[in-house]
């Protein structure tokens, strides 16, 4: 009996040794993200170590000293060595920057559209996809630029909708989605034909009449600004990891909603509080992070029921960007500051749905990507 509780002792021992010993390898990972400030002409570099956001360096970028020139939209390239930066603001069109990691040295850049936004690389083709925003230029379709990132050549320009804005690729590599908040409208490019194959309205039925009459317009000259647009103002297209699907941020309209691609139609609607903004889904496949742009706050569902399960107060009041670990525990996700108020990256862990850690960097904080862990 004596050897048997004294086996006993030993085993709960070695247990409790072994737990402690993967919870300090857990917490001994180092998560890393790039983030841009637009209003600072700044990416800061944060380390998330488990328990502690640390602004590791903050990264100049840009070429004119006395201007804003936007920085916004952030990608790493698929074997982590790059980093590419659109830069909004030109004269007149905005740029595409490449730089190394590590060093963080700005390598080349190539001239785009007009307010270049958000993109990322094809797994399939190796290309980058990066919508053109045009702000403040008229009504009119704009574009999406593919650039070859060896190169740094732009060596296609595939006209979208009017305003083109949140556009990702799917995992398989072989199709790029993006919205265009001003028509409302899906678009799935081929990215080996780099030809626009599908558009879907994700709006309300009771508006299609709209984008109907202006898919039926010759819009080249431009359109009238004061024409009706549908109210849903789409800002963001992520596709599912491992399932048919594509779910749109409906900025506009207060929802997200999952749009079949067999169907190509949307199946289902998930009313959010106001103005989502960015969306991302967990390469487990499990959850969906929201930030609420108009509401200050962020919004964790469970895919699978469809409902939300935590709704998280920023510490600033207009929530951003949102980036995903690969391994489905954290979401890091940028909220801008107001006037001179600092911007910040907030960390959520996604196992316990509470925001563990912030990192204050620059004036309005927007575009993220995800660069690496490190163990």
């Amino acid at each position: 009996m004596f050897y048997k509780k004294k086996f006993l002792t030993l085993l709960f021992l070695t247990v409790m040794s072994l737990s402690l010993i993967m919870t300090a390898a857990v917490q001994a990972q180092n998560y890393y993200v790039y983030a841009a400030a637009e209003s600072e002409d700044e990416v800061a570099l944060i380390r998330f170590d488990g328990k502690t956001a640390h602004v590791e360096k903050r990264i100049p970028v840009g070429v004119w000293p006395f201007e804003i020139e936007g920085p916004h939209g952030l990608a790493v390239s698929l074997d982590g060595k790059y980093w590419y930066l659109t830069m909004a603001h030109g004269r007149p069109n905005g740029h595409l920057y490449k730089y190394s990691t590590g060093d963080d040295v700005m390598i080349d850049r190539v001239e785009l559209g007009l307010f270049p936004a958000t993109m990322q690389i094809s797994p399939a083709t190796g290309l980058l996809y990066i919508v053109n925003f045009n702000l403040h230029g008229d009504h009119v379709p704009s574009t999406v630029s593919i650039v070859d990132p060896e190169t740094m050549t732009e060596i296609e320009q595939v006209t979208t909708g009017i305003m083109p804005h949140g556009s990702r690729i799917s995992p398989d590599g072989l199709h790029h989605y993006s919205v265009a908040m001003m028509d409302g409208q899906l678009y799935e490019i081929n990215t080996v034909t780099m030809v626009v194959e599908r558009k879907l309205f994700v709006g309300n039925d009771s508006e299609k009449h709209l984008v109907d009459m202006m898919n039926s317009m010759q819009m080249g000259s431009g359109m009238d600004h004061k024409m009706e647009m549908p109210t849903n103002k789409p800002t963001w297209a992520y596709p599912h990891p491992t399932e048919r699907f594509v779910y749109v941020a409906n900025n506009g309209a207060k929802e997200v909603v999952e749009v079949d691609l067999d169907a190509w139609k949307v199946t289902r609607r998930f009313p959010t509080p106001p103005g989502p903004y960015n969306v991302e889904v967990s390469k487990d496949g499990t959850k969906m992070v929201i930030s609420y742009k108009s509401d200050a706050s962020i919004g964790v569902w469970d895919l699978k029921t469809g409902k939300e399960i935590a709704k998280l107060p920023s510490s600033r009041k207009i929530t951003h960007g949102v980036a995903l670990s690969p391994d489905s525990r954290y979401a890091f996700v940028t909220s801008e500051g107001i006037g001179s108020e600092t911007g910040v990256v907030e960390v959520v862990d996604l196992n316990t749905l509470k925001i563990v850690a912030t990192a204050e960097i620059g004036k309005q904080a927007g575009g993220i990507a995800f660069w690496k862990i490190v163990k």
